[in-house]
């Protein structure tokens, strides 16, 4: 941990340096330019005006990650900072002053959760063991990230290998990353790095995976909008895996419009990723093209209150959150979840167990020779004594989980094979069902049924309220169907933490949900910066 701090600072002074090699520094225009809650729209309008340099943003986000991440309130959001960032904006000026864009993401800094493959940067999943190791090329979505004109600034801390048991944004690599809304809670899980770094405008957005709600719950407690696409829609490959029979991967913005010009440019069909071959009809799509304000009117929606009772401030803000859809011409009805689908994640575990030894055995075979290429020896490596004995060993239930795939059946499991062939396929037409019979275009909760939670560290906490076992249940259904979900702040606790509202629809409804998420963010308008990370002198 502290060495991985260490090569932090390094990296963000050598980034530093490097726009003082260069000779130009900040242009007088760009220093009066603020970063924070800037948009694409707004940088690209500044860019292509004359006033705003790439090379200048990446230097005032570089500031940010300096004063906020490690100092300051120590958000600790981020595990690697790219030492080449400012070097790629200044050939990206370069490029647009020959009139040469490569795409809407032309010059716009981004935050890899570090779990997506970078040819050019270690991809770890926020384990001690992977430190340093370097994949032999980009993801596919990277890929087309990079061929948008992204300048990746830097990669996200997670739960560990995408699970969180217990320690919400905690990895033996990056440590424990916190909510810069209250530094008490914690960004959720497992994509908390990414959360917390867009939150605290240290890049325009970020990337997660969503396999349990790993998009959702840490967009909604850091005040984001998270997508959480139609399992298909975008490829997993060269993304670090924790089950393929729920894992996607999306985008987290600060807007909704962000949000879905990322996901415009990262869903593509990917041979390398079967799954993503149905939805050729939608590659090139321009999501931005749904985003109406008027989109809410005439919509019919189902509240699924089954998932309501946590906390009597979410459900208030949920309440007044339908009022606002009814007022935007929507109409809301009520739907029932059946009692059995209240709990759902037993319907998850089976592939969660089962399919962690082979698919990340599948993966660590990819990597350089010096690192583990089996699950028993993953966990060996986890507790050996330089990791076990450090400030950050890994957590221990962490551990018990690499244990329980080890003496699972894997791929040949009954069990899974019994989950996938027919309970998984019985709960998608069970959603599909209770949404024709309502007559419903998508079904709304809140994205977590409470507040975000305090860290792990934390004994006790008097104000947290939380009713329920499990916040989270609700934004199963999403992942087990393999539906597309979208969260959208729907306001804050008095205690000044976010909370998210929810829209599940049927596979690939993302227009659809994009138009409602659009329409009620602009009516509502309720996010704000967080009170720990504000603009910098």
């Amino acid at each position: 941990m502290v060495g991985s701090m260490n090569l932090r600072s390094h990296l963000l002074a050598a980034a530093t340096a490097l726009t003082c090699i260069t000779g130009i520094g900040l242009p007088v225009a760009a220093q009066s330019f603020e970063p924070s809650e800037a948009t694409i729209a707004d940088i690209q309008s500044e860019m292509e005006s004359g006033r705003l340099t790439a090379e200048a943003l990446v230097q005032l986000y570089l500031d940010r990650i300096e004063a906020y991440d490690d100092q300051g309130p120590g958000i600790n959001a981020l595990i690697t900072v790219n030492p080449n960032a400012v070097e790629e904006a200044v050939a990206l000026d370069a490029a647009r002053a020959a009139g040469e864009i490569r795409g809407p993401l032309h010059g716009i800094p981004i935050i890899l959760k570090d779990n997506y493959d970078t040819a050019d940067l270690p991809t770890t999943a926020g384990s001690d063991v992977l430190a340093g190791a370097v994949p032999p090329d980009d993801g596919f979505t990277v890929q087309r990230l990079r061929e948008a004109g992204a300048i990746i600034l830097g990669k996200a801390n997670m739960s560990e290998f995408a699970l969180s048991y217990g320690r919400l944004g905690y990895s033996s690599l990056g440590g424990l990353t916190l909510n810069p809304y209250n530094l008490g809670r914690n960004a959720s899980g497992s994509s908390s790095g990414t959360a917390a770094a867009i939150a605290a405008n240290f890049a325009v957005f970020g990337t997660g995976t969503d396999t349990a709600g790993s998009i959702r719950g840490p967009a909604a407690v850091t005040g984001l909008v998270g997508i959480k696409p139609t399992l298909g829609l975008v490829s997993r490959d060269g993304i670090v895996p924790l089950t393929l029979s729920f894992d996607v991967a999306g985008p987290m913005a600060r807007t909704v419009t962000d949000a879905a010009i990322a996901l415009g440019v990262i869903a593509a069909p990917d041979p390398a990723d079967p799954r993503t071959l149905e939805s050729e009809t939608v590659e090139g799509t321009d999501y931005t093209q749904f985003l109406s304000p008027e989109a809410l009117v005439g919509a019919r929606i189902g509240i699924a209150r089954d998932f309501m009772g946590g906390n009597p401030e979410v459900d208030a803000l949920t309440e007044a959150a339908i009022a606002t859809l009814d007022s935007l011409g929507a109409t809301v009805v009520p739907v029932e979840i059946p009692e059995v689908l209240q709990s759902p994640w037993g319907y998850m575990a089976p592939a969660v167990t089962n399919e962690f030894q082979p698919q990340i055995e599948a993966y660590l075979a990819t990597l350089p020779a010096d690192y583990p290429k089996t699950l028993s020896d993953l966990l060996e490596a986890s507790q050996a004594p330089a990791i076990a004995e450090s400030d950050t060993p890994v957590n221990p239930a962490r551990l018990e989980g690499f244990e329980a795939s080890l003496a699972s059946g894997g791929l040949a499991d009954t069990g899974l094979l019994y989950s996938l062939s027919n309970l998984i396929p019985a709960v998608r037409q069970s959603i599909t069902s209770i949404m024709g019979e309502n007559g419903v275009d998508a079904i709304i909760y809140p994205t977590m049924a409470c507040p975000a939670s305090p860290v792990y560290t934390v004994e006790t906490d008097d104000t947290y309220v939380c009713n329920v076992s499990d916040p989270y249940a609700a934004g199963y259904l999403a992942n087990i169907t393999g539906f597309p979900d979208i969260t959208v702040p729907m306001g804050f606790t008095e205690a000044g933490l976010p909370l998210g509202l929810s829209f599940m629809g049927i596979a690939y409804s993302e227009p659809t949900l994009l138009g409602y998420a659009y329409a009620f963010e602009q009516a509502t308008q309720v996010r704000t910066a967080p009170p720990t990370t504000p603009p910098l002198p």
